[in-house]
C-alpha cells in the first residue's frame, strides 16, 4: 500500500503536466473537481497523506490523483468522463467509487476508512503500553509508551517484554532458557555483538520499533537457539517529508545521552538515521564467602595456609559509546527497491574493580589483600548491508536478496596490583606480584541471503530461501606476571592465539494455508554447520591436557549436517478465541568464548575456562497456546515442553592451574619458573539430556480509560541428566518469574507507570539461588503543545536487583551476592517535529483501549 501512496504522488505531477489540456487543442473540454474529506472511521479524526487515485474507465493508462492535507481534505481536477476512484491509507481498508460519471464538480463528502483486516497468519491483540501481534510462528511486541525505559537501553526495554528476562549481568533468557538467538532486523548483526548481548546495553531503547518473540520459529529462521529467537526491529520512518525526534537523557549515577531518529522521504527515496552518544557510570558490587573443607595454600603466599576466603568487590564502570545507523531506500519503480545502510559503533570503557580479600585459618585472620584491576576497552564495529526487493505483483509474490558485511575490532588491557593490607603471621616478607593482561579480538562476518515468496490463491503461500553466514574470530590473549626482580614476564602457560570460525549454510522451504477456521505452516530447513578452530600456544596438546585435566584438540574442524522441521497450527474457536500448536527442532552451537581453553581471571581465586570439546546441542520442542478475549480483558497462555540432548551446563571445580613463580631464580637449578595455584574454575560441558517444561500466562486488562494493566507469569522446570570428570551432575530445577505493569493517567494529563518483576528461587547444578525482586517507576507529561515529552523514571527502586546464591561441591561451599548495576534515576526529554503524534495516538488508543483483537486466519 505504501507504493500506492507514492504512485498517487507521482500522479499529482503527471496531472500538472499531462492532463491540463484535452486532446482537442482548439476546443478544450471543461475540467471538473473531485473533492472530499478522509477520516478515521472509529475516531472521526482526519487522515493526512491518504492517497486518491483516479483512473479513466475508457483508458486505464489515463491515471491521476493526489493526497489529503493535514485536515484530510483533497481536490483533484479531471476532464469530463467516467472514472474509478480509489481512496487509500496505510493499514486501512481502501474505499472504491467505481464508474463515476464526472460531468460537473463531484463532492464525495466525508469518506470514513476503517482499519484493514489482518493477513493470513495474523491475530492482533493491542494494549496501550505494548501492542501484541500473535502470529503462527511469533508474538510481536510493539514498544509503545513504556515510560520506565525512557533514557534506557535496548536491554532495559527487553526486560519489560513477556517471556523475556534480563539478568543482572545483562544475560538474556527466554522462558528461563539462556540459549536464545538474538537477531537485528531479522539477521545476525554486529549490533547484537556477534551473538553476545553487551551491545544491547549500549544502544538506546528509543531505537526499537518492535520486538518479535519467536518461541516456535518457522523454517525461514536460523535453527540456532534452543529457547527460540528474539528479533529486534529498529525504527525506520515511513512518513512523507522530513520528520523525526530528538531525545536527551541525564541521571544518577552520572549518565547522559543524546540520540536522534531522523527521516526524510520523497516519492523516489527514503533517507533514515538513528544516531546517539551515551555516557554512563554503573557502579556495582559483589561478595564471595568461600569455605574449604581442607586447608588450602596460596601459591604466592606459600607460608600462609587458610581454609576460608572472603572477597568483597566494588565495580566502578565508565562506559562511553557512539552509534549511528544511516541508510537510504531507493524506489527503482513501483514494484522494486534497494536499501543500503551503514552501522557504526564505537565504545570506550574504563573499569576499576577493587577486590578486598581476607584469608582465615580456623576463623583466625591470616592475611588481607586489596586487589585493584583497571581494565580499558576500545571497540569499533562496522556493518554494511544491502537489501533488494522485487514485487511481481501486489498480492505478496516477491523476491528479496540481502548482503551484509561486518567487522569488529576490540582491544582490552588490564593492570592488576594486589598489596598486602595486613599480615597476622610471622612472615614479614610477603609480596604478591603484579599482573597485566592484553586481549585483541578481530571479528569478521559475511551474510548472503535470498528469500522467495509466492502466494497460491487467496489462502495459501509458498516460501523458499538460502542463507549463508560466515564468521571468523581471532583472539590474541597475553598474560604478564611480575618476577622476583619486579619485571613483568610472559606466562606462556596462559598466553595463546585462538582462531575460531563458524560457517553455517542453509536451504529452507515452507508452505502455509488456511481451511476455514484452521491454518497451518509447515517448513523444513537443511543446515550445514562448520566449527573450526586452531589454538596457537607454546604448550603441546599433552601439556595442555595435564594443565586443564582433559584432552584438548588444538586444531579441530567439525561439520554437522542436520534437518530441522517446523510445524505451526492454529484453530479459530471463534472470532475472539484460538488455539495454537507448534513443533520445531533446534541447534545450540557453542560460541568461541565457550571453547577457548585458556582461563580468564576475574580474581586470583576464580577463573572461567572454555572447553574446546563442546559439541552442539539439539532440541525438539512443543508449544501449545490459547488466546481468549473478553470485553476488557485479553488472555494469552501456553504450555511447552523441550528435550535437549548434549545440553550445555556450567560447573565449578577446585583445580590447579599453572602460573609464574614470583620467586623464580634462573640461576638456581632447583628453582621452578612455573608453579601450581589452587583456584575455583567455572567450565561448560555437554550434559546427556535436559528436559524443560513449563507454562506461561499473560493478560491485558483495561478496566477504565485512565487505567491500563498487564502482566505475565512463567513457571518452568529443568531436569538435567549427565556427568563430567566422573562427577554426576543430574539435577531437577523448578522456578518461575512474573512481571506486572500498571499505567495510570493522573490529573493534569500526567502518566504514572509501575513495572514490577520477580524471579523465584531456584535449584542450580551445584547449589541454590535466591529470588530477585525489581521495581521500576516512571512519571511522564506532554509539554510544548504536545510536541515534547518529559519523563522521570527510577529503575530498581528498592535497589534489590541482586543475585544471591549458595554453591556446594566436594571441596568447598560458597555464599555469594552480586549486583551488576545499582539503582538508577533518569530524566528524559523527547522532542518530536513534523510528526502527527496525537492523531496517531488517538487512533491507537481507540484500537487499544479495550484490548481489541483483530484479524483472522
Amino acid at each position: 500500500m505504501t507504493t500506492k501512496i507514492f504512485r498517487g504522488l507521482s500522479c499529482t505531477l503527471i496531472l500538472l503536466f499531462s492532463f491540463i489540456f484535452t486532446a482537442n487543442a482548439q476546443s478544450p473540454e471543461a475540467e471538473y473537481t473531485i473533492s472530499g474529506k478522509v477520516i478515521d472511521n472509529d475516531l472521526e479524526v482526519p487522515l493526512e497523506y491518504a492517497t486518491i487515485s483516479v483512473t479513466n474507465v475508457n483508458d486505464p493508462q489515463d491515471v491521476t490523483g493526489g493526497v489529503t492535507d493535514v485536515d484530510g481534505n483533497f481536490s483533484v481536477e479531471v476532464p469530463g468522463g467516467t472514472y474509478n476512484i480509489v481512496v487509500e491509507f496505510i493499514s486501512y481498508e481502501p474505499k472504491n467509487f467505481n464508474n463515476r460519471n464526472v460531468n460537473s464538480d463531484l463532492d464525495l463528502g466525508t469518506i470514513p476508512l476503517g482499519v484493514s483486516s489482518s493477513s493470513l497468519d495474523e491475530v492482533v491483540v493491542r494494549a496501550e503500553t505494548t501492542q501484541v501481534d500473535v502470529r503462527l510462528d511469533k508474538k510481536i511486541y510493539n514498544i509503545g509508551k513504556d515510560l520506565t525505559t525512557a533514557g534506557g537501553t535496548v536491554s532495559d526495554a527487553l526486560n519489560n517484554v513477556p517471556s523475556i528476562s534480563v539478568d543482572i549481568e545483562g544475560g538474556i533468557s527466554l522462558r528461563g532458557n539462556e540459549n536464545v538467538k538474538i537477531l537485528i532486523n531479522g539477521k545476525p548483526s554486529a549490533m547484537a555483538g556477534f551473538g553476545g548481548t553487551d551491545v544491547l546495553a549500549q544502544l538506546p531503547a528509543e531505537a526499537i520499533e518492535r520486538v518479535e518473540v519467536i518461541t516456535s520459529p518457522s523454517a525461514r529462521y536460523d535453527a540456532e537457539g534452543t529457547a527460540g529467537i528474539i528479533n529486534i526491529i529498529l525504527r525506520k520512518k515511513e512518513t512523507l517529508g522530513f520528520n523525526g525526534s530528538l531525545t536527551l537523557n541525564t541521571g544518577h549515577p552520572a549518565n547522559a545521552g543524546v540520540s536522534a531518529n531522523l527521516n526524510y522521504r520523497t516519492e523516489n527515496y527514503n533517507l533514515f538515521t538513528t544516531t546517539g552518544y551515551r555516557y554512563s557510570e554503573s557502579p556495582g558490587n559483589g561478595f564471595f564467602d568461600t569455605r574449604y573443607f581442607q586447608n588450602q595454600q596460596d601459591a604466592f603466599l606459600d607460608s600462609i595456609p587458610y581454609n576460608r576466603n572472603i572477597e568483597d568487590r566494588e565495580y566502578d564502570r565508565i562506559n562511553r559509546g557512539f552509534n549511528t545507523n544511516v541508510g537510504m531506500e531507493y524506489y527503482i519503480n513501483d514494484m522494486s527497491s534497494i536499501t543500503g545502510a551503514v552501522f557504526y559503533r564505537y565504545g570506550n570503557d574504563d573499569d576499576l574493580t577493587t577486590n578486598i580479600s581476607e584469608y582465615y585459618l580456623n576463623n583466625a585472620p591470616q592475611l588481607g589483600t586489596s586487589r585493584f584491576e583497571r581494565e580499558t576497552e576500545d571497540d569499533d564495529s562496522y556493518q554494511f548491508s544491502l537489501n533488494y526487493i522485487n514485487k511481481f505483483d501486489n498480492e505478496g509474490h516477491q523476491l528479496t536478496a540481502d548482503f551484509q558485511y561486518e567487522i569488529d575490532k576490540e582491544t582490552q588491557a588490564s593492570y592488576i596490583r594486589e598489596p598486602v593490607t595486613f599480615n597476622n603471621t610471622a612472615n614479614d616478607d610477603i609480596s604478591i606480584p603484579r599482573e597485566q593482561t592484553s586481549t585483541l579480538e578481530d571479528q569478521k562476518e559475511y551474510l548472503i541471503q535470498a528469500d522467495y515468496v509466492r502466494p497460491i490463491g487467496e489462502d495459501s503461500q509458498f516460501e523458499a530461501g538460502y542463507r549463508g553466514n560466515f564468521e571468523n574470530e581471532v583472539t590474541d590473549y597475553e598474560l604478564y606476571q611480575e618476577n622476583a626482580n619486579g619485571e613483568l614476564i610472559l606466562n606462556v602457560n596462559q598466553t595463546n592465539v585462538f582462531d575460531y570460525s563458524e560457517n553455517v549454510q542453509a536451504l529452507y522451504s515452507q508452505y502455509g494455508s488456511r481451511f476455514g477456521d484452521f491454518s497451518f505452516l509447515l517448513g523444513l530447513r537443511l543446515e550445514n554447520t562448520q566449527l573450526k578452530g586452531t589454538i596457537d600456544s607454546e604448550l603441546s596438546e599433552d601439556e595442555l591436557q595435564d594443565i586443564y585435566s582433559f584432552e584438548i584438540d588444538t586444531d579441530f574442524d567439525n561439520n554437522y549436517l542436520g534437518l530441522f522441521p517446523t510445524v505451526n497450527l492454529i484453530y479459530e474457536l471463534g472470532e475472539e478465541e484460538n488455539i495454537t500448536l507448534g513443533y520445531n527442532r533446534r541447534i545450540n552451537r557453542p560460541r568461541g568464548w565457550f571453547i577457548n581453553p585458556f582461563p580468564s581471571r576475574s580474581s586470583r581465586n576464580n577463573v572461567f575456562q572454555g572447553n574446546p570439546n563442546l559439541q552442539p546441542a539439539y532440541s525438539n520442542a512443543f508449544d501449545l497456546g490459547y488466546l481468549k478475549r473478553w470485553e476488557k480483558l485479553t488472555l494469552t497462555s501456553s504450555v511447552y515442553y523441550q528435550r535437549e540432548t548434549d545440553a550445555f551446563s556450567r560447573v565449578q571445580e577446585n583445580v590447579n592451574i599453572t602460573i609464574t613463580n614470583p620467586n623464580y631464580d634462573p640461576e638456581d637449578a632447583d628453582s621452578d619458573q612455573y608453579i601450581q595455584q589452587r583456584v575455583i574454575r567455572s567450565i561448560p560441558f555437554n550434559l546427556a539430556t535436559n528436559d524443560r517444561m513449563g507454562a506461561e500466562l499473560g493478560f491485558l486488562y483495561n478496566p477504565a480509560d485512565w487505567l491500563r494493566l498487564n502482566g505475565s507469569f512463567n513457571y518452568f522446570q529443568f531436569n538435567l541428566d549427565g556427568e563430567f570428570n566422573g562427577t554426576d551432575y543430574s539435577q531437577k530445577n523448578t522456578s518461575y518469574f512474573g512481571r506486572f505493569s500498571s499505567k495510570v493517567t493522573l490529573p493534569w494529563s500526567i502518566d504514572w507507570q509501575t513495572n514490577a518483576f520477580y524471579r523465584g528461587p531456584s535449584d542450580e547444578v551445584q547449589g541454590t539461588q535466591d529470588g530477585i525482586l525489581s521495581i521500576d517507576v516512571a512519571l511522564s507529561k506532554e509539554i510544548l503543545n504536545e510536541h515534547a515529552t518529559i519523563s522521570l523514571n527510577v529503575r530498581d527502586l528498592l535497589n534489590s536487583r541482586k543475585r544471591s546464591s549458595y554453591t556446594l561441591t566436594d571441596n568447598y561451599e560458597q555464599d555469594s551476592e552480586f549486583q551488576w548495576r545499582q539503582r538508577q534515576i533518569n530524566v528524559s526529554f523527547i522532542y518530536r517535529f513534523n510528526q502527527q503524534k496525537r492523531q496517531q495516538e488517538r487512533r491507537e488508543e481507540g484500537e487499544n483501549g479495550d484490548g481489541e483483537m483483530e484479524g483472522e486466519f
